[in-house]
């Protein structure tokens, strides 16, 4: 069964608990990174942990939530092995996986609905990396 990391800050909890009971209702395995409450928290402190198990190979795929969603990514895409994206859409997060081989989905919280996020979820969960020319192009992120 695959274990999926999910992560939120206090603006992105509400969003960050239902989409666990997705995952968990899907047959998804789940580990919590937190918060745990609407009590105002760093996203920093969530995202990092979730990334560098990422990064460490502890799993495949994470899922980060805060208000607009750009905290966590910028901060999960410090790590060499993340390619975190900010999705809005299913469309958008299927691409992120078919075309960047992204392995952090990173949902705005306050801007998006629980239905659109499942179905970002799912999407994203459900999508392979094209591989190909992309490959080459997903290579090159890591380049310096």
């Amino acid at each position: 069964m695959t274990t999926i990391l999910i992560g939120s800050d206090h603006a992105g909890f509400e969003m960050k608990e239902t989409l666990k009971a997705y995952l968990l209702e899907s047959g998804y395995e789940v580990k919590d990174f937190g918060t745990y409450s609407q009590d105002s928290v760093d996203y920093p402190d969530y995202a990092h942990p979730l990334a560098k198990a990422i990064n460490d190979g502890e799993t495949e795929m994470g899922i980060l939530v805060c208000g607009s969603g750009q905290g966590v990514c910028m901060t999960a895409n410090k790590y060499a092995n993340v390619r975190a994206a900010l999705v809005w859409s299913a469309e958008i997060a299927g691409l992120t996986r078919e075309h960047n081989n992204a392995n952090v989905l990173c949902i705005p919280g306050r801007f998006i609905s629980a239905e659109v996020a499942k179905e970002c979820v799912k999407m994203f969960l459900t999508t392979s990396f094209a591989g190909g020319r992309h490959q080459v192009r997903v290579a090159k992120i890591s380049e310096q």
